[in-house]
């Protein structure tokens, strides 16, 4: 099959890698720093809780978690009906959401344990409440020291969403070892590599910017 052939097709698939790419983005980074707040508040009960989340989430494989929220959940005690995803995306991307929230909240926490114990006294000496303060004052400074690992983070999510092919979606990776089987030329994952070294230079670029931009 010639090379021209290839493009289309593993164009398709990488349509679905940057789809799932996107939605575990746009959930997994609001639900980390929900995480984050819960973890740092002051109710040690919701401390474990969270910490035991994040252990369990960062401690076991992605792979592992996808398979369990696919097949695994249907045969949860008492509720696993309740629980079942018959969409394969869907299931995938729910996985991976909570994997990487995890994750992130990590990220935030430790942005946030960066920021100048002085920031918040100040902000209570210009009379701001609590939530002016963390809104305000805490969370963007919060943001710009986490950015760089979140950027490292993105990168490793683009090349992660390979692990979908699992449970048989055709992502960027499937559709390029269907086109290797069939034509046993393995220059086909070559291609593949430059799709993939295309989306993480994109997402280099994008925080480099973001990160100058809010550089202070």
């Amino acid at each position: 099959m010639p090379l021209q052939q290839w493009i289309p097709q593993m164009a398709e698939g990488c349509v679905l890698t940057i789809k799932l790419f996107l939605i575990t983005a746009l959930f997994s980074v609001p639900l980390g720093l929900v995480f984050t707040f819960l973890y740092t508040t002051k109710n040690k009960l919701i401390n474990k809780i969270v910490g035991l989340y994040i252990l369990i989430m960062r401690g076991t494989p992605l792979l592992l978690q996808i398979f369990f929220v696919y097949f695994g959940l249907p045969y949860v005690p008492v509720i696993g009906e309740y629980l079942t995803i018959n969409d394969r995306f869907t299931a995938g991307a729910v996985a991976f959401i909570l994997n990487y929230a995890a994750y992130f909240a990590e990220i935030f926490r430790g942005g946030l344990l960066s920021v100048d114990k002085g920031q918040y006294e100040a902000a209570k000496v210009l009379g701001m409440t609590d939530m002016q303060t963390r809104f305000k004052i805490v969370l963007p400074q919060m943001f710009r020291i986490a950015l760089p690992s979140v950027s490292n983070e993105a990168i490793v999510l683009i090349k992660d969403t390979a692990l979908i092919t699992a449970i048989g979606l055709t992502d960027l990776l499937k559709v390029t070892q269907t086109i290797v089987n069939r034509t046993t030329n393995i220059s086909a994952f070559a291609v593949a590599a430059l799709f993939y070294l295309v989306m993480s230079y994109v997402l280099t670029v994008f925080f480099k910017f973001l990160e100058k931009k809010f550089s202070f």
